[in-house]
């Protein structure tokens, strides 16, 4: 089958099998693939082909009496990292991956590096934390020291820093905060590290906490960054100052969260209720 073809069936998809566009666009990636790498063939540009539209959804955010219920049923790691979610705006990568060195007690706050956009921001580290955070860093460091001790203790760095300062991944301060309790090998160097938490862990136990909590809404660990951006508009924060914390390029994503509100209707007040 040629172009034509191509086109024929991926229009298809949109217009009679009503598919998202990312389905529509992962079997255009499939076909380009099948017939680039494998048929050894080049597709002409697909101009003609109907696009599904990607639907604009609301995220899900819980109360903060649901957030209260979610939290007080979860314990240990999966407890602090959950709390750090909902207490930071982060995202679910952002915190697995924070290193000693990100955490600044005296200041009360957390440097995210490299997050979304390859861009560095700041946000707060909750005084509620601090206390069981500092435990992280002292199991971390204990957990370095006897890998040390054992021939390895050295942490996977990002992009080139490992061959910048060959010694850095040695030392504490580039340790993860939330190591992983085994050490495994990594794909990509064949050298035996201590990786970050597993955030499938994670994902099961914020499974189980909503089951064992009562909530109905179906939720992820992105759910609390969700939620912590709508109860910081309910509690009056300037949309600028929550753009920055949640690192967004453009203050019209941020907006997306003056439509979830818990006054509903952007804000208005029915006329029923009057």
């Amino acid at each position: 089958m040629g172009g034509v073809e191509v086109e024929s069936f991926l229009s298809l998809l949109a217009v009679e099998g009503a598919v998202s566009a990312s389905t529509q666009n992962q079997a255009l990636s499939a076909l380009l693939f099948l017939y680039r790498e494998v048929l050894k063939v080049d597709l002409p540009w697909m101009e003609t082909v109907f696009r599904a539209k990607r639907g604009r959804r609301l995220p899900t955010v819980l109360s903060v009496d649901e957030v209260r219920r979610l939290l007080a049923v979860m314990e240990g790691r999966p407890w602090v990292l959950a709390s750090l979610l909902y207490g930071t705006g982060l995202r679910l990568m952002e915190c697995l991956r924070l290193r000693v060195k990100d955490l600044d007690f005296s200041r009360n706050e957390i440097t995210v590096r490299d997050g979304k956009g390859a861009k560095d921001r700041r946000t707060m580290l909750p005084r509620t934390l601090e206390e069981a955070l500092q435990r992280e860093v002292d199991r971390a460091r204990v957990l370095h020291r006897q890998d040390l001790a054992s021939g390895f203790g050295e942490t996977p760095l990002p992009h080139a820093l490992a061959r910048k300062y060959p010694n850095a991944g040695m030392e504490f301060g580039w340790q993860f905060v939330f190591p992983s309790d085994r050490r495994s090998i990594d794909p990509r160097t064949g050298r035996e590290h201590r990786h970050h938490f597993d955030d499938a862990v994670l994902s099961r136990a914020i499974k189980k906490a909503r089951a064992v909590a009562g909530i109905d809404k179906l939720l992820s660990a992105h759910t609390l960054r969700h939620s912590f951006a709508t109860h910081l508009l309910e509690a009056g924060y300037d949309i600028r100052t929550i753009q920055e914390l949640l690192g967004h390029n453009d203050v019209a994503t941020t907006q997306i969260y003056t439509h979830v509100l818990n006054r509903g209707g952007r804000g208005v007040r029915s006329p029923l209720d009057g």
